[in-house]
């Protein structure tokens, strides 16, 4: 039955023609408001002024937007003529500030031009994949710049990366050669048996930096190509204009890999017209400046440092603090140094920031802003204040997504917003799942329920193909690309991105991040969050890593909670599980409260500092096979899990 809201709109819906023949859209559009305001009384009319200077605000971020995308869209621009024209703009403006090198935008786009001199007379063609194995440094962007000058897709794989994964990635997006830094060598020499096994005598493979000590020579790399010793007799000047006007703006522009967290890591296809648009994103809706200098400690392989924060320098004329690799100790010091005026942030890092001891650069910087996701509500505040940073920009979105949020007014612990009148016509939104992860359907229409203000549901976004703002292309292989499609969810044959991520929405229309779909678990009969449950023992035990999950109990129906907490056990600290059980206890219902405490030495982690939990979860309790020390919940206190306490609870002498 429609509620008396949608009954309201839609009889006056029908009955517009006949009742307003000659009234302008705007007398319709008005009476359609009314009845809307109406119809959600005070509150709703209360609830819209006080969020119109946001809604306002990022009603024309958008538009600027769109328009951005829409110019670029009919230019056919491609990622390479996008940088050429910033690099004839700003050619002496330093586009990499990276230890004590700078590379401006002239460097490398000569840098890129010689790369594709290389390739074009190598025989590649526009199609051809080709991994790039690179850590952070300014040839990285340099070679894959220059790979899709003539349409090659580079495959930024996770520098990270080792055997049988390295091997995957490599093979899922059918690569017909490697280019790597020297210091991965070994890397590609302990699988390059595998990468010949039936395609040729040799497997095409290029190292780009000087040998040093302690990395193997080319010459053990069948066919290995020195590029870095012959790349300065290739031609620094643009590709011939046949070959430049062949990439357009729909054409694909590399591949990124997902992080891996839950399996081996998938290609996912960015295309041309999505790296513009997140270009603009960067300038528009998260507000960078030319003039700023931005602080990247991130991986480039990644979609936030290579991606997000990349393509809006590359477009803008922005210089790029580029590090080798995140550390805690030496950001703040980095900022000064380099007279930083936005930073990132990614999953973990403002945590292990806030947990370095106090320093004096930390109030001598000169950051106005920094923008990521992951930044936990509960550090949001104390974060802020200590560091002294006025304005936070937390996104939501995923690398292959194609529904992004954005909070840019510093609401704490929102990943982004929509706007309460536009709620239900804006093509994202959450809907209802069962506790197994699937759809709660309407039993007439059998169409998805979308979640009310205050309801935890999966956040997916309408596809629409050849839209930027809306397309969504998948992974290099259809499987993993149907898994991530549902179909009927508003309406009968429309196509919507499923996030695999649970959110909840406040009726400001404010979305926050409450767990991964797979990652909450079901005990007593509710949902318990794993991310919540992090944030209150990682708070309580002093901002150390932990990972929260549901392990299986004999026959007990769901999964109870389990917690993994890092402990150094060389520096004489531990957790103090007395004060734990007591926090839990204040902070949690009893449901959500770990069971299972085990202390860890260190926990594995991605490369964009997400944690992993599949092995834990898969080991569970079972004292005969974990080493590390365990603890259960009895009479409200952490007391050790024996091997005679392991029994009684799988034997159900002990009740959960």
């Amino acid at each position: 039955m429609l509620s008396t809201k949608n009954s309201l709109l839609v009889c006056l819906g029908a009955s517009l023609p006949v009742l307003v023949p000659r009234f302008s859209i705007w007398a319709k559009m008005a009476l359609v408001g009314g009845a809307w305001l109406l119809a959600g009384g005070f509150k709703t009319l209360t609830i819209v002024i006080k969020t119109m200077p946001r809604d306002f605000s990022a009603l024309v971020k958008l538009v600027r937007l769109v328009f951005h995308i829409k110019m670029a869209e009919r230019a056919n621009l491609s990622v390479p003529r996008m940088f050429e024209n910033s690099a004839r703009r700003y050619p002496e403006n330093v586009l990499f500030y990276y230890k004590d090198e700078e590379w401006t935008f002239k460097d490398i786009e000569e840098y890129s031009n010689r790369i594709a001199d290389f390739f074009l007379r190598a025989g590649y063609v526009k199609g051809d994949s080709v991994a790039v194995f690179m850590g952070n440094k300014p040839q990285f962007v340099g070679v894959w710049l220059g790979l899709a000058k003539i349409g090659c897709i580079p495959a930024l794989i996770n520098s990270n990366l080792r055997s049988d994964p390295l091997i995957h990635s490599i093979k899922v997006a059918k690569c017909k050669a490697v280019i790597f830094s020297t210091e991965l060598g070994q890397a590609i020499e302990s699988i390059f048996g595998v990468l010949m096994n039936g395609t040729s005598d040799y497997f095409p493979a290029y190292s780009i930096g000087a040998q040093e000590a302690n990395h193997p020579p080319m010459h053990t790399i069948p066919g290995g190509v020195d590029l870095e010793a012959t790349l300065h007799t290739y031609s620094c000047l643009p590709v011939s204009a046949a070959v430049s006007e062949s990439i357009g703006f729909t054409d694909k522009l590399m591949y990124i890999y997902t992080s891996g967290t839950t399996g081996m890591p998938k290609a996912a296809v960015i295309k041309h017209s999505r790296y513009i648009l997140a270009a603009g994103g960067l300038m528009i809706m998260a507000g960078v400046k030319r003039t700023d200098r931005v602080y990247c400690p991130l991986p480039l392989y990644h979609s936030v440092g290579g991606m997000v924060s990349l393509s809006g320098c590359m477009n803008g004329g922005i210089s790029m603090v580029m590090k080798d690799k995140f550390s805690a100790s030496t950001y703040w010091k980095d900022c000064v140094k380099y007279k930083v005026t936005v930073a990132q942030y990614i999953g973990e890092i403002c945590r292990y920031l806030l947990n370095t001891p106090e320093s004096e650069f930390e109030s001598q910087h000169s950051v106005r802003l920094m923008f990521g996701n992951g930044l936990r509500p509960e550090i949001w505040a104390e974060f802020t204040h200590r560091f002294n940073i006025k304005d936070i920009t937390e996104f939501y979105g995923s690398t292959e997504g194609n529904s992004q949020i954005l909070n840019s007014d510093n609401t704490v612990g929102a990943v982004g917003f929509v706007p309460v009148l536009l709620s239900t016509i804006i093509p994202l939104g959450l809907i209802k799942v069962d506790e197994s992860g699937e759809p709660i359907r309407e039993p007439d229409t059998g169409l998805c329920i979308r979640c009310k203000a205050g309801e935890q549901g999966e956040f997916v976004g309408i596809i629409k193909q050849n839209q930027p703002l809306r397309e969504f292309v998948g992974y290099s292989d259809k499987e993993s690309t149907s898994k991530k499609v549902i179909h009927n969810v508003w309406s009968k044959g429309d196509m919507c991105f499923r996030s695999g991520d649970i959110l909840v929405c406040d009726e400001y229309g404010y979305f926050y991040f409450k767990d991964r779909k797979g990652d909450t678990y079901r005990w007593k009969g509710e949902n318990v969050s794993t991310a919540e449950v992090e944030g209150v023992i990682s708070r309580s035990a002093g901002l150390t890593d932990v990972v929260v999950y549901g392990v299986k109990v004999p026959n007990c129906e769901g999964r109870v909670g389990m917690a993994a907490i890092v402990q150094d056990l060389g520096s004489g600290t531990s957790v103090d599980l007395p004060k734990l059980a007591g926090d839990l206890k204040a902070r949690l219902p009893s449901y959500a409260q770990p069971a299972f405490i085990r202390i860890v030495r260190e926990l594995d982690m991605t490369g964009t500092f997400k944690l992993k939990k599949r092995d834990l979860q898969v080991e569970g309790f079972d004292v005969s096979q974990i080493q590390d020390p365990m603890f259960f919940l009895q009479g409200g206190q952490y007391k050790p899990l024996t091997k005679e306490l392991y029994n009684d609870i799988t034997e159900g002498r002990v009740r959960m």
